[in-house]
Order: C-alpha cells, then structure tokens, then sequence
C-alpha cells in the first residue's frame, strides 16, 4: 500500500523536474544553435535599404556608388 501512497504524493513533483529537464535540453540546443549560426545572420542584416530614402532611378543604374 505505500508504494501507490507515495505515487500520488509525489506525482506533481516528477512532472515538475520532467518538464525542468526537458525545458533545460531546449535550451541548450537553441544555445547551441544559434552559436553556430550567429555570424550568418550578422551579414544579411547589413545589406538591407534604408527605408527612409526614396527609390531613385540614379540608385538603380548607378553601380558604383553604395
């Protein structure tokens, strides 16, 4: 009889640490994830148009300037 006494009273707490253990996993695969794709996404930010300036047709053919 102890052992379903002591099921119930300790159900919650190993849901508790399952889903602390689970949570932690994720966590460190999105860590290490995004360490190994950080600088990729460094670089496509930077060649993005300022939104502020006018599309120009100067702009478009001229390929020397940035």
């Amino acid at each position: 009889m102890g052992i379903h006494y002591d099921y119930k009273s300790t159900k919650g707490n190993k849901l508790m640490e399952k889903q602390a253990k689970r949570e932690k996993k994720l966590a460190e695969k999105k860590a290490k994830r995004l360490a190994k794709e950080g600088p990729k996404e460094a670089e496509a930010q930077t060649k993005t148009l300022d939104t502020s300036k006018p599309i120009t047709l100067d702009f478009l053919t001229n390929p020397d300037k940035e």
